[in-house]
């Protein structure tokens, strides 16, 4: 498959209307999830929470929390049938983009050691 990213994937703020559909992607994805109640909250508490979209579709989903000059990469996927198409590593670009605009620095992530595909796109950001 190729690298380069489908045309059309668009990005906007999380929704509270999105919440049932990235926790049931959360689900299929972790073995384990984070709730709706999780994400929920991480919108209550105004973190950057981000959604990847094909036209009106929702493709992936990131949580980045601020502050000061860090921020936490606190959740981030792309769904399985979309992955290896780019996607992820444009999202994980513009996620950086934001948090240079907001004066972030450094940007902090935990990743399981098993899970290579993603420790391959931290690595290349």
């Amino acid at each position: 498959m190729s690298a380069v990213p489908k045309p059309g994937i668009g990005y906007r703020p999380m929704q509270p209307l999105d919440l049932p559909w990235i926790a049931a992607l959360e689900k299929d994805l972790y073995a384990f999830p984070w709730s709706q109640g999780n994400f929920r909250d991480s919108l209550m508490a105004g973190y950057d929470c981000w959604v990847a979209c094909d036209g009106n579709e929702v493709v992936g989903y990131a949580i980045l929390m601020i502050a000061l000059d860090e921020a936490h990469l606190l959740n981030f996927a792309v769904a399985a049938s979309r992955q290896r198409r780019g996607i992820g590593r444009e999202f994980l670009s513009r996620l950086i983009e934001i948090g240079r605009a907001k004066g972030v620095e450094v940007i902090y992530l935990e990743v399981r050691p098993s899970n290579l595909s993603a420790r391959g796109l931290y690595v290349d950001a």
